[in-house]
């Protein structure tokens, strides 16, 4: 008999009617490394021999401590069992499981391992009732508030997994004997909040036997007793005020964590099978599952897998017709209650999931068919009532030649599978030619109809004989296409009814219905010199836009630092006069003058009338200039010189026109190249006012007198002459600003040069930004889809800061078309639903930043308001198509976001295909232009959208999901990052790429 010493750990073993397994169970005990342990097993009222097997077994072995109650459950057993352990840690064990001969060895001095209350823990293994050890299951690490977080939503660790201090278990008042199931889980629960440490043991040291009837697996109870146990832990996580904001946290909702149950129940237990409306009747609330499909695929596989007692997908494929209507059961119900076309993504994952374990089998699951064909034994596949979406696998002599994945029309003719064999999966060398007069009759006629490229063809060279060789091979395919079987039924045949039908429904093309014809393409003509370059700038009157209020209010500024008494002065690069015209009303006489004769024409004619002006054409640069000036006014021309040198010698030419004591005027913008560090325009000029400054003091002489400094230029009077006190006077400039100016102008601090980052930088990624509205109002609940305007532009800023530039749809396709790396730092912005705020308030402020964007449009909601906002509040109002036309002009792009803005996840194909058609083509016909971009409502996608896309026409599609967009996407799946208007301004950068860039 083996004696027992005071124990390390002990175990609690309740048992019920466990006759059978009991000695098992114990003898994994007294197989392990480690003798001191103890065992303390209750018999829960069983009704079988399970009392005198434990007395025999427990009179050879002292350390194994037999106990008798009436039937009250396993809680109740175990919380005997606790009352008489003897040792400092416990672990609880079913009398039909064991574990392996390390289990203490490797667990105690984890456990034991700190004075604190410490828990360790380990993976297991489930075994089937034939003695099959199931795929390891290894627990999620519990370390800080993991812990927490995971045992509010499941039970993440299996019972007998578990060795934990018996003076925690007492603290806690042992475990809830009210609960039939999940009384582990609502243990660990209380164990985490109460601050114990979790630590996880990196092996499988315990085994679980799978049996049917066992009471873990009723359905019913289990979901009843998981509302209990979220339940709890929502009131623990409320009472400890743990956040569960963000999606980083990774907590569950606790409606979230019942359906898990449901789920996972129901898929576990098919015999017999579970009415899942009835589990459904016991979940408070039902949550929308969008978003959260992959998570909930996962845990119906592992519920299929337990179940079922399946390794691997094959199992799961047989056995399809025995979990099918559960399964389809339980999509229904998420259906109800979920964003429309859940149930078909979580389908689609699962049968992707089941396909991929094996290419080679065929099978159908809800809408999803999928089929596996031998190309040398092809073969009419009937299409399955429900089924919409086709994954096809064609193999060649066992070899895995291509896959099709999209829409499902009708049946697959051998026609219809060749089709996709060679269109779609491009595996055309891997088809035999059969050798039958209908493939030569086909073949026949196809050349005949490209006899004219035959007769052009003459081999002469590699160039033509490829050509042939391409034309043959195209003729081929035809004749093959053309001779194999189909009928009117099949896939083929039933689409192009159906596009002839949709086709035939469109209206005719509206063309500039608003009466804008599109600019015609104005190019400069060539240019040779000086002369002819400014000649071609004055082509047209005043390009510069002096009227504005910008350039008046520098004029008067300009005029503010002319000293009285002046009597002669000279204006350089007078342009046509209007500056001239107000300078002459200050001074005595006044010579203008400019490089461009077609400039000072027009100055002649406006200073008509002012006897005390002279104009002439005059190269400043290589001519003289008239001597003995009092004053000479020199404005926004000095940064034209090629370089520095060129500089020094016009400014000390000035100088020498100045009579002693006779002053220079110049006004020159703040260049970013010139001053990095703060608000400039981005001008190609070699420098700025800051340099033109220096020089004129350096290399001219001049003593600076009085500045008038803005954010955007400085005015400065020069003396030739000494000078003590320089005066400087800070003014605001003219606002608002003409576009073509504002549009240059970077702000803040030093950031990057879009031609800089053009010169030294490629990438093969761009991040598409995702907005909805640019306003300050609106419902609450929308907020996250609202940014504010001001903060919008300084977003805007931002990017113009760091050297991006605006990509449209268009552009994009190219670019990603093309595989080459992108120079510099693209940018695709993207506005969703065609709000009239992004005419009114977003579109101002990206031109003024020199930035473009897509905006997406409902084509049957244009005019009208976003009444699929209706139940948050007052939907807001869409722009017209006179708006839509008008920012078309001006170098907007649109695309559809469809016709009625319905989830595309939640149409059948036709209507999919119909709605897709129409919208592009209202779009094409408003625009007269071609419209290939489409960004589908909410996100909502599935396998059937992008081959739906491509037929209505698109070549380009954006979804939600939340990534920077690169090479490898693909182009009917582009990620968006969006930007949402409930989060902080300086999330912004870190969302850019730019993480702690300064934005404010």
């Amino acid at each position: 008999m083996v004696i027992a010493a005071t124990p390390d750990i002990s175990f609690l073993i309740p048992a019920y009617n466990a006759a059978d397994t009991l000695a098992e169970c114990l003898a994994s005990l007294q197989q392990q490394t480690r003798s001191n342990w103890q065992a303390v097993v209750v018999d829960d009222g069983s009704t079988d021999r399970t009392w005198e097997v434990l007395e025999a077994i427990a009179k050879t072995d002292s350390r194994i401590l037999p106990a008798r109650q009436p039937n009250a459950g396993a809680a109740a057993a175990r919380n005997h069992a606790a009352r008489l352990a003897a040792a400092p840690l416990l672990c609880m064990l079913d009398a039909d499981d064991w574990l392996d001969p390390t289990f203490i060895d490797s667990m105690q001095p984890v456990a034991e391992d700190s004075s604190s209350a410490v828990i360790a823990y380990c993976a297991f293994r489930r075994v089937a009732p034939d003695g099959r050890l199931m795929r390891v299951e290894q627990p999620p690490a519990l370390a800080g508030d993991a812990a927490k977080r995971e045992f509010s939503s499941f039970c993440a660790l299996a019972i007998h997994t578990v060795v934990f201090p018996k003076s925690l278990f007492e603290r806690l008042g042992g475990m809830d004997e009210t609960l039939q199931t999940g009384e582990e889980w609502e243990l660990w629960l209380r164990m985490a909040f109460a601050g114990a440490e979790f630590r996880r043991v990196e092996q499988c040291l315990a085994f679980y036997r799978m049996k049917a009837g066992s009471l873990s697996g009723d359905p019913l109870k289990l979901v009843r007793d998981a509302v209990r146990v979220t339940t709890k832990a929502e009131a623990l996580r409320m009472q400890e005020e743990v956040s569960t904001e963000g999606p980083e946290t990774g907590w569950m909702t606790p409606a979230l964590s019942q359906l898990r149950m449901l789920a996972w129940a129901a898929c576990a237990r098919l015999d017999p099978a579970p009415d899942v409306a009835t589990l459904a009747a016991l979940l408070p609330e039902i949550p929308d599952l969008a978003g959260q499909e992959g998570f909930l695929v996962e845990v119906i596989l592992h519920g299929l897998r337990t179940g079922l007692l399946a390794d691997g997908n094959d199992e799961l494929i047989d056995a399809l017709a025995k979990w099918q209507p559960t399964f389809l059961s339980l999509i229904r119900v998420i259906e109800r209650h979920s964003f429309p076309g859940t149930g078909r993504k979580i389908i689609e994952t699962i049968g992707w999931q089941l396909t991929a374990g094996n290419l080679l089998r065929s099978f159908t699951l809800g809408n999803l068919q999928v089929v596996s064909v031998e190309l040398g034994r092809l073969a009419r596949i009937p299409k399955g009532k429900q089924a919409d979406t086709l994954v096809m696998h064609a193999f060649s002599a066992d070899e895995h030649v291509g896959s099709f994945v999209g829409l499902f029309w009708g049946d697959l003719s051998i026609r219809a599978q060749i089709r996709l064999i060679m269109q779609e999966m491009q595996a055309e060398e891997h088809l035999q030619t059969p050798r039958t007069l209908a493939y030569a009759g086909s073949w026949t006629r196809e050349a005949l109809r490209g006899y004219r490229a035959f007769g052009g063809l003459i081999i002469r060279s590699g160039r033509r004989r490829g050509r042939l060789e391409r034309l043959l091979a195209h003729v081929g395919r035809e004749a093959l296409l053309a001779s194999a079987p189909s009928d009117k039924q099949d896939n083929d045949a039933r689409l192009s009814a159906i596009l002839r039908d949709i086709r035939r429904g469109l209206s005719p093309s509206v063309r500039h219905a608003a009466g804008i014809k599109p600019e015609k393409d104005k190019r400069a003509s060539a240019v040779h010199s000086e002369e002819d370059y400014w000649q071609h700038i004055f082509e047209r009157p005043d390009p510069w836009n002096y009227l504005s209020v910008y350039e008046q209010v520098k004029y008067a500024q300009t005029l503010s630092l002319i000293p009285p008494g002046i009597d002669k002065t000279l204006e350089l690069a007078c342009a046509e006069g209007i500056f001239t015209e107000k300078l002459a009303q200050k001074v005595g006489h006044l010579t203008a003058t400019d490089i461009s004769q077609r400039a000072i024409a027009r100055a002649i004619e406006r200073c008509r009338g002012h006897d005390n002006v002279e104009l002439r054409v005059l190269d400043f640069v290589r001519q003289d200039l008239p001597p003995e000036q009092d004053l000479i006014i020199c404005s926004e021309v000095l940064y034209y010189m090629k370089d520095e040198e060129m500089l020094a010698a016009a400014c000390r030419k000035m100088a020498a026109a100045l009579k002693p004591g006779g002053c220079l005027i110049t006004a020159h913008a703040h260049i970013r190249h010139d001053e990095p560090g703060r608000t400039g325009f981005d001008w190609g000029h070699p420098f700025g006012v800051a340099t033109i400054k220096q020089v004129l003091i350096e290399e001219a002489r001049l003593a600076l007198e009085e500045t008038i400094d803005t954010e955007l230029y400085a005015i400065h009077r020069f003396r030739k002459a000494a000078v003590t006190d320089p005066v400087l006077r800070v003014e605001p400039h003219g606002t608002p600003m003409d576009v073509d100016v504002a549009k240059h102008v970077v702000r803040g601090p030093a950031g990057v040069s879009r031609q800089a980052a053009w010169t030294t930088e490629v990438t093969n990624s761009v991040p598409i930004l995702m907005y909805h509205r640019i306003a300050e109002d609106g419902p609450a609940a929308l907020r996250r889809f609202r940014t504010p305007t001001e903060i919008f532009r300084k977003q805007m800023q931002f990017l113009r800061r760091h050297g991006y530039y605006a990509v449209t749809a268009p552009t994009l396709t190219n670019l990603f078309r093309s595989g080459r790396p992108i120079q510099g730092r693209p940018v695709m912005l993207t506005f969703d639903d065609a709000y009239l705020d992004f005419s009114t308030n977003a579109y101002p402020i990206l031109a003024e930043n020199d930035l473009s964007a897509d905006v997406f449009v409902v084509t049957d909601k244009v005019g009208g308001r976003s009444d699929w906002d209706s139940a948050h509040g007052e939907p807001a109002a869409l722009m017209s198509w006179p708006d839509i036309q008008a920012l078309h002009q001006k170098g907007i792009s649109f695309g559809s976001h469809l016709a009625s803005h319905t989830p595309a996840s939640a149409m059948d194909n036709e209507t999919l295909l119909a709605e897709a058609m129409l919208s592009r083509h209202a779009l094409q016909s408003r625009l007269d232009a071609t419209v290939e971009a489409i960004a589908l409502p909410y996100g909502a996608t599935d396998f059937r959208v992008p081959g739906i896309l491509a037929l209505a026409g698109y070549g380009i599609g954006f979804t939600t999901r939340p990534a920077t967009a690169n090479f490898s996407d693909s182009l009917f799946a582009l990620p968006r990052l969006e930007v949402r208007g409930d989060r902080p301004l300086e999330a912004f950068p870190e969302l850019i790429g730019l993480p702690g860039e300064f934005i404010g």
